[in-house]
C-alpha cells in the first residue's frame, strides 16, 4: 500500500480548508430559506447563528462564573436546565432562549462551581451543570435537524439544491485538484 508523502498531504489538507472555509461553521444549507439561520461576516464567510449565540453565551457565561458564588452556580444550573428542557420539544424558538442563555448560564455554574468557589456545593452545581449539557446535547442530536424549510421547497427534488449546490460546487473542485496532486506524487 503506498502512502501519500507528507508534503503532498498537508497541501491537500490546506486546499480542503481554503476550499470549505465559507461555509465550514455555518453547516445549514445556504439558501434565503435558512438565511435566519446563518450569521454572514462579509461576502465570504458564514456562521450558525445557533453555534455563534452558544459561543457568545459561553464567553459571557465564563466571565460572570469567575466572580460568581456556589449560590448563583446553583441557581444557574437550575435555571439553565428549565430553560433549555423547555425549549427542547416546542415550536421553534429564538436562538436567543435555545443557545446563549443555556450556555452563559450552564458556563457561570461550570466555572463558578469547578474553579472560582471549588467547595462541595459548587462542585455539585458544576457536576449537575456539566451532566445536563452532555444529556442535553445527547437529546439534542437524537432530534436532528430541523429540515422543515425544505419540507416545502419547491427545489427539494434537486440534487443539489441551490442551498447545497455552492457547497457541492466547491468539493468537486477541491477533489479534482487532490486528485491531480495524489497523481503527481
Amino acid at each position: 500500500m503506498s502512502r501519500i508523502p507528507r508534503h503532498t498531504a498537508r497541501r491537500i489538507d490546506r486546499l480542503s480548508r481554503a476550499a470549505h472555509r465559507f461555509h465550514r461553521f455555518a453547516h445549514h444549507p445556504l439558501c434565503e430559506r435558512y438565511a435566519g439561520e446563518v450569521v454572514r461576516i462579509g461576502t465570504r464567510t458564514r456562521l450558525c447563528r445557533g453555534c455563534t449565540y452558544a459561543a457568545i453565551g459561553g464567553a459571557i457565561g465564563f466571565g460572570v462564573g469567575l466572580v460568581a458564588t456556589n449560590a448563583i452556580a446553583l441557581v444557574a444550573a437550575i435555571t439553565a436546565t428549565l430553560t433549555i428542557v423547555s425549549t427542547l420539544y416546542t415550536r421553534r424558538r429564538t436562538k436567543l432562549i435555545t443557545r446563549l442563555v443555556p450556555a452563559a448560564l450552564f458556563t457561570i455554574a461550570i466555572v463558578a462551581g469547578a474553579i472560582t468557589t471549588r467547595s462541595p456545593l459548587g462542585l455539585a452545581a458544576a457536576l449537575a451543570a456539566a451532566t445536563s449539557v452532555g444529556a442535553l446535547r445527547v437529546l439534542y442530536g437524537k432530534r436532528g435537524a430541523d429540515r422543515t424549510p425544505c419540507a416545502t421547497c419547491p427545489e427539494r427534488v434537486l440534487q443539489p439544491c441551490s442551498g447545497f449546490q455552492p457547497i457541492v460546487s466547491r468539493e468537486r473542485a477541491f477533489q479534482r485538484v487532490a486528485a491531480q496532486l495524489i497523481a503527481r506524487r
